[in-house]
């Protein structure tokens, strides 16, 4: 029998990283103090064994949830696991997606696929495929009740496009050419 733990925690990939926030914390604005790591988990809909694995953890955190919820289930709970067509359908890159919000205060461990620490920031980005250990909990915050995703590790499984965002220095010089003869252009 699962632990109550082993029940809400999951390992679940490959995934594709978005909104990526892994390598320092952020808050919603400079003056926020509770700023946390966080990345968005996009799960193609086709993985269904993904999505049960997800569903599964999610069902036991409610389990757990009573104790903080009078001893049942809320009607109307946030849960922080997402269709992508409907949640986000101006972003492509939910299209066809399930979208898994998770956050930590603490830094996750960002490993390659040998499980050696990864140092280079530009090594995990919002786009490339990871493998993520996610761990699923009951809140009752202000009197707002859900289940939330916290985000444990990070294994990058592999590269892939990038989404929007800052453009590559190749991208953004690539109609400028330069001859030898432009050195005199300065002269």
């Amino acid at each position: 029998m699962a632990t109550e733990q082993q029940a809400t925690k999951v390992i679940i990939g490959p995934v594709r990283l978005s909104f990526a926030h892994i390598w320092e914390p952020r808050g919603m604005d400079d003056n926020d103090q509770k700023k946390k790591y966080s990345c968005a988990l996009l799960i193609p809909k086709t993985k269904k064994e993904i999505i049960e694995q997800v569903e599964s953890a999610i069902k036991a955190a409610k389990e757990l949830g009573k104790g903080k919820w009078g001893g049942k289930i809320p009607n109307k709970l946030e849960i922080s696991f997402k269709d992508g067509d409907v949640e986000k359908p101006e972003l492509d890159e939910y299209a066809g997606m399930m979208f898994i919000n998770a956050k930590s205060s603490t830094k996750p461990n960002i490993v390659d696929k040998k499980r050696q620490p990864i140092l280079d920031q530009e090594e995990v980005y919002s786009g490339c495929w990871a493998y993520v250990s996610v761990n699923f909990y009951p809140y009752d915050t202000n009197g707002n009740k859900g289940v939330a995703a916290g985000l444990n590790n990070i294994m990058k499984f592999k590269d892939d496009e990038a989404f929007a965002g800052r453009a590559s220095a190749e991208e953004d010089f690539a109609a400028i050419e330069i001859s030898d003869e432009d050195d005199d252009l300065l002269g």
